[in-house]
């Protein structure tokens, strides 16, 4: 008889270099996602060795820490470690916990050109919250807070995936085909599309729906 294939067993890495802090996330974490290897990292250079050595599906980080064992922590540790993981894993799925999420808006350009999920949640919000953004990220959605998106601005590639399906009425594998890129590709120009807008999912109403409203709404379609 074949043996049905088991889903793989997903990993997380923390990144936290206060213990009170870490051990409420750890404890979330595990009621939440009872079967995920959950590792942690309590600076910025132990969470490089292991994302390297051990590929998680999502890395949690705060910004405020050190870089080495013995160093003070502070926020360019955490803004250097998150630049590095998205220039060398361009697909891996992030969410930044931390007090001090405005001084995100370093690191924008990078953000927006990440291919896989950012979100970021403030240490004061309610653990719903942030539950919800280690969700997105796995979905490999994007949420930033206002405070770093500068206004309403879309990339030309941006405005050309809105062009092609709210003023041509295509679909997103016709969208790809115009713009030579793949599927993956489009869905992802929609995620920083709607982080901008502020079009985030509701199981009550259409993702496309409101995200055309939106965009009407800031004067970005005819």
């Amino acid at each position: 008889m074949p043996q049905i294939p088991q889903p793989q067993k997903q990993t997380f890495l923390v990144v936290d270099d206060h213990a009170l802090v870490l051990g409420g996330t750890l404890g979330i974490l595990k009621q939440e996602y009872p079967e995920t290897e959950i590792l942690t990292a309590p600076t910025a250079q132990e969470a490089l060795r292991q994302v390297e050595q051990s590929h998680p599906d999502l890395v949690i980080v705060d910004l405020v820490m050190p870089d080495t064992i013995g160093d003070i922590a502070q926020a360019n540790s955490g803004l250097q470690l998150l630049k590095l993981l998205m220039e060398q894993y361009p697909h891996l799925n992030i969410v930044v916990q931390s007090a001090h999420v405005r001084t995100l808006v370093w690191l924008k350009p990078t953000i927006d050109n990440h291919l896989g999920g950012f979100t970021v949640v403030d240490k004061s919000q309610p653990v719903k919250d942030m539950l919800t953004m280690v969700d997105w990220a796995l979905r490999e959605r994007t949420h930033t807070p206002k405070e770093i998106r500068n206004g309403i601005q879309l990339k030309p590639t941006w405005m050309q995936v809105l062009h092609f399906a709210f003023q041509e009425g295509l679909q997103d594998t016709a969208i790809a085909k115009r713009m030579n890129v793949s599927e993956r590709t489009v869905q992802y120009y929609w995620t920083k599309i709607r982080d901008v807008l502020e079009v985030y999912p509701d199981d009550d109403k259409n993702l496309r729906i409101q995200t055309e409203l939106r965009a009407r709404e800031e004067g970005l379609l005819d």
